[in-house]
């Protein structure tokens, strides 16, 4: 079997099954476990599952992009004017996933900007604007939220200084971490607020706490936070005695 398709039937094995040992694998693909490790690692970076102790797992999907844009719709586009406002003429800004972010884009169109994303969403608001200079980092395609994933992007984003970042979350924490829903958009959240000078937060009060298991990243990295005035808890709370300024409609 060659070592593409045998990648690909790891992936569909577990899809199937959820989660499968790595004897398992090598026993239902004659090969070593070693080599069943190396497809693991390499399916792991390009994140197309997560690594676990002993094997692999696909990780299940938040509810996907066009059902999520469809909730809350008036105040996350209150949310993208608002924090739009924050960009300066020729920035360089860095936009992340998430229905919230994607609103940002909408409020950058006809700017004098440079946008650099991840986010297939953000560049379908932004691919036919003749005055925005888009910038689409690569990787691996996550179908169901619009999103590119894996080493690529992460390695595009160390070799860049955004001027500002926009970042969306799943919920913050009462310790005031910022949360991710999976771990496949954890690391490259990390290296947006790497290598970004100032990282905005945009969160709907439905954020506060949210939910996620994942921490992105802490309230030490958030500069600025736009959220609506509902907003309320001790993770706003932290975000707010570190010095984070709060900017609500």
């Amino acid at each position: 079997m060659l070592t593409t398709t045998r990648r690909d039937a790891i992936l569909a094995e577990l899809r199937d099954h959820g989660e499968v040992a790595v004897a398992h694998l090598a026993e239902r693909f004659g090969v070593s476990t070693s080599t069943i490790r190396r497809d693991l690692d390499l399916l792991s970076r390009q994140g197309r599952l997560q690594r676990v102790r002993g094997g692999g797992a696909v990780e299940p999907d938040a509810r996907p992009f066009e059902l999520v844009a469809g909730d809350r719709t008036a105040g996350r586009e209150r949310l993208g004017a608002l924090a739009a406002r924050l960009v300066a003429d020729n920035d360089v800004v860095v936009l992340d996933i998430g229905t919230t972010v994607a609103q940002v884009a909408r409020h950058l169109r006809g700017r004098r900007v440079t946008v650099v994303t991840a986010s297939l969403a953000v560049v379908d608001v932004l691919r036919d604007d003749p005055v925005v200079e888009l910038v689409v980092l690569g990787g691996v395609l996550r179908r169901s939220y619009l999103s590119l994933v894996g080493a690529l992007p992460e390695q595009a984003l160390s070799q860049i200084t955004a001027d500002v970042a926009f970042l969306g979350t799943s919920g913050v924490r009462d310790d005031g971490a910022v949360l991710d829903s999976t771990s496949i958009e954890v690391p490259v959240k990390r290296a947006i607020v790497a290598a970004s000078e100032r990282r905005v937060l945009v969160a709907d009060d439905d954020k506060f706490p949210g939910s996620g298991l994942l921490a992105a990243f802490g309230p030490e990295d958030v500069d600025t936070l736009v959220t609506s005035p509902e907003s309320s808890s001790p993770g706003l709370d932290v975000l707010r005695s570190r010095g984070t300024e709060v900017i609500t409609e």
